[in-house]
């Protein structure tokens, strides 16, 4: 059976590419089916997403042109897209998608996105969702994302498959030994992942006299380091908050390791990759109940589920984990053993090879 995957790997990293890159390096689907990838992707940075450059038209025309070739001269049993949910992205995929249609070859979109509920009121949106999901299968990542595409498709054609890591041998801290506690976030500094957020929570932190330190970890996205510099100045956390750019491997790994606690205060995600890491490394997480999280962070047992934007409510959950070592570990134990059960990459390959083995012999 032959598979086309038409997904975004690295780089730039973000979680669609590391997703991606965990199909196309995975020894269950390789073994499975005959593949085939092609890279969705026209942003080669952080930075060019979402930002209009000639050079991405450029790119757009490669990914025709491989596609094509594939569609005639391969001709796969099923092309699997990692489709992009709205905007000019979304554009972009549905005409690909739409080409392949065309030739009559099965289609599945693998969603890690979301905001079709967001567009489908407007004329030319619903016009083309419709005609791209007509009879066309989807994988969601969770129950909780059905509501954003039930317009358009019945839930017999939806699969769902939570995504997954690999596992790391994580390394061990005397996290109760130290007087300060260490609170971690890491993501691209966006406004969208609740930076601003954090750092006011931190601010009223230090007004409660917290022994607490929080480093920031991440690319720049739409706050640059100078707006993020000026912001601890202006709030007076030079020496609570630090920011130490991007990290990978090693050097993230033992950023892990020495947290107590994964603050995570999105208020546009869907199933975000780094609370499935801080998981692995037994850190209770505070987020909110955006998209897919309710799945990941179970209230009061694996963490807390604060409201989006809610300043006073995120500093009381990060007091109560502060001054309280024990309750810390405890849901943090209870987060391990979530991932060891439904989030580890050995799971997410099995499911998704089982969803495409349904789909074309359906």
């Amino acid at each position: 059976m032959k598979i086309l995957f038409v997904l975004h790997y690295p780089p730039p990293i973000h979680g669609a590419a590391a997703v991606g890159l965990q199909i196309k390096e995975s020894k269950v689907i390789n073994s499975t089916f005959d593949c085939e990838y092609i890279n969705l992707g026209t942003s080669k940075t952080i930075e060019e997403i979402g930002k209009r450059r000639l050079v991405k038209i450029f790119r757009y025309a490669g990914i025709l042109a491989q596609l094509c070739r594939s569609i005639i001269f391969n001709r796969p049993d099923l092309c699997y897209f990692s489709m992009t949910a709205k905007c000019t992205p979304f554009y972009k995929d549905a005409s690909l998608a739409l080409l392949v249609k065309l030739f009559g070859i099965k289609v599945v979109y693998h969603f890690h996105n979301k905001g079709v509920a967001t567009r489908q009121d407007k004329y030319w949106d619903d016009f083309l969702y419709r005609l791209t999901f007509k009879n066309t299968d989807v994988i969601l990542l969770s129950k909780k994302l059905y509501p954003d595409i039930q317009k358009y498709v019945d839930k017999k054609r939806v699969y769902y498959c939570p995504n997954g890591i690999e596992d790391v041998k994580v390394m061990q801290t005397a996290r109760r030994d130290r007087n300060t506690v260490e609170l971690l976030f890491l993501s691209n500094l966006m406004e969208s992942k609740g930076v601003f957020i954090l750092l006011e929570s931190c601010k009223l932190l230090k007004q409660k006299e917290m022994a607490f330190h929080c480093t920031f970890v991440g690319a720049t996205g739409d706050v640059c380091e100078h707006q993020f510099q000026s912001k601890l100045q202006e709030l007076g956390l030079e020496n609570y908050v630090s920011y130490v750019g991007k990290k990978f491997g090693k050097e993230k790994e033992e950023l892990f390791a020495i947290a107590d606690i994964f603050v995570h205060p999105t208020l546009n995600d869907c199933f975000p990759l780094v609370l499935l890491e801080a998981m692995q490394y037994a850190l209770p997480i505070v987020s909110t109940p955006e998209g897919g999280i309710p799945d990941i962070v179970e209230e009061g047992i694996t963490g807390y589920l604060i409201p989006k934007k809610n300043i006073e409510i995120l500093t009381n959950k990060l007091e109560l984990l502060i001054l309280n070592s024990e309750l810390r570990t405890k849901m943090g134990s209870a987060g391990r053993k979530k991932y060891e059960k439904e989030f580890t990459l050995n799971v997410f390959e099995l499911q998704l090879n089982k969803v495409a083995q349904n789909i074309i012999k359906k």
